[in-house]
């Protein structure tokens, strides 16, 4: 997967709002990015761990560093990331 870049659109008005408690406006949005990355890598972790524990035909090591551990998860048939998880939830 290719590496994203994500602009932020702020308005004058905004802008000066955030200034008014923030020093950097962009080193709080790359902090808050960060730390939304933890979250969900906490979350992933723990959740997955779980089910590869749990699923008896699952007999490998489970990888210790994250970047195994993701593509280990991903490429499972049973993993189905928000928005596919979503639309299942739709159908049925």
């Amino acid at each position: 997967m290719a590496e994203l870049t994500i602009t932020v659109k702020i308005n004058d008005t905004d802008q000066t709002v955030l200034k008014n408690d923030l020093l950097d406006i962009d080193a709080w949005v790359q902090a808050a990015m960060t730390g939304k990355i933890n979250n969900c890598w906490k979350r992933m972790q723990r959740e997955w761990t779980d089910k590869l524990m749990n699923d008896e035909s699952f007999t490998d090591s489970i990888p210790s560093n994250k970047a195994d551990f993701v593509t280990l998860v991903t490429s499972r048939s049973d993993y189905q990331d928000r928005k596919a998880r979503d639309e299942a939830d739709k159908i049925g």
